[in-house]
């Protein structure tokens, strides 16, 4: 699970009958998709959802399910209304539901609207979502339709690329963990969590908490397994970020961070972060810069827990291979001397300080 700490998400369900049977169960499935790794319940995230018809109508208010399953459940029993599609009345209707207590929202937690569309509305939607975006609510839209892209790209939160998404019904699932994502990073923006996570490091984020010249950060973060590990650092009050290295790979740590002011008490702040398993590279091959004689080879990540890379190249079919080693620090080189119009097999092998080897293929093609 992903604790994820508290933001209230509302799903804005196109449920009119412009809506195929199918569709509207494909998008259920995905929402389920979407949530599943949350935790729900008062101090975590809770979800609602407002189905776009002729009138909107909530099917359950924000405080109603506190487990996976039964969210499950619910998502799985909500039943199309079908009527027109007042996108517009949905909107404003949403806006109110969020910021009420009587629907369970909570005052203080950042507010996420995913919409859910195939691209049609009956009425204007411009002004409510502008209203909604003004309160500080996070916009994104999911069109399975065709739907005007101005359109749809004014209403989403800024920038389009990150908030919007064209897909056909049945491809929902390649969004899915893409948009989870940036759920998370709304919700998570306004707390300590880790980004840029390796084997052997992560970067620390934080709000701006601290004014005060005199003011600065403890920062105690340890092994979960081996809590008599912990390391301590202040960090100066200006401070929102900060990069740990030199850690344990595959292992989870407990970190936390206490504002220190004379002026205000501030709660400490905590997260847990798990560093990647070790032999996670080369995680991608990429071939580029291809003439008739030479091709380029490059690969990410480069981490401290590798020595060198062994790259070996050989034309299709064929059974000659010559091998280039490449120093732990690089993640790329220039593959020379080569037959034009051929295709190569390109393998490079992470060896790591501890032995291991972890290898990834790709094809290349000389030029004429």
């Amino acid at each position: 699970p992903v604790s994820s700490s508290g933001g209230d998400l509302l799903f804005l369900l196109d449920s009119s009958g412009s809506v195929s049977y199918y569709e509207f169960s494909r998008v259920k499935e995905f929402m389920w998709d979407l949530l599943q790794p949350f935790t729900f319940g008062p101090t975590e995230v809770q979800t609602s959802i407002i189905h776009i018809s002729t009138t909107p109508t909530m099917e359950f208010p924000f405080d109603r399910y506190r487990s996976g399953e039964a969210l499950h459940q619910a998502i799985r029993d909500t039943q199309q209304l079908m009527g027109d599609t007042n996108t517009g009345k949905a909107l404003s209707y949403a806006k109110e539901k969020l910021f009420s207590d009587a629907a369970g929202a909570r005052a203080d937690v950042p507010k996420v609207l995913v919409w859910v569309t195939d691209g049609f509305s009956t009425d204007d939607i411009s002004e409510p979502m502008q209203l909604l975006k003004d309160m500080g609510v996070t916009v994104f839209i999911v069109s399975t339709g065709r739907g005007s892209y101005l359109e749809l790209s004014a209403a989403a939160s800024q920038p389009p690329e990150k908030h919007l998404h064209f897909v056909d019904v049945d491809d929902l699932p390649i969004i899915t963990k893409e948009l989870r994502d940036a759920i998370l990073d709304v919700i998570q923006a306004n707390q300590l969590h880790a980004v840029d996570v390796t084997s052997s490091s992560f970067r620390l984020v934080w709000p701006r908490l601290l004014s005060q010249e005199t003011d600065y950060y403890t920062l105690e973060y340890a092994p979960r397994d081996d809590l008599g590990k912990k390391r301590t650092e202040q960090v100066s009050g200006a401070h929102t970020t900060l990069l740990l290295s030199n850690l344990a790979p595959g292992t989870t740590y407990e970190v936390a961070l206490i504002p220190e002011s004379n002026v205000h008490y501030f709660p400490p702040q905590t997260t847990r972060v798990t560093t990647l398993a070790e032999e996670i590279s080369p995680a991608q091959v990429l071939i580029s810069e291809s003439g008739p004689h030479s091709f380029h080879v490059s690969w990410a990540p480069t981490l401290e827990s590798v020595s060198s890379y062994q790259i070996l190249y050989g034309p299709l079919p064929g059974n000659s291979v010559r091998l280039l080693e490449v120093d732990g620090k690089h993640n790329s080189t220039l593959v020379d001397k080569l037959t034009p119009n051929t295709t190569y097999l390109v393998t490079v092998t992470a060896v790591y300080k501890s032995g291991k080897e972890k290898s990834l293929s790709a094809k290349a093609c000389t030029q004429e």
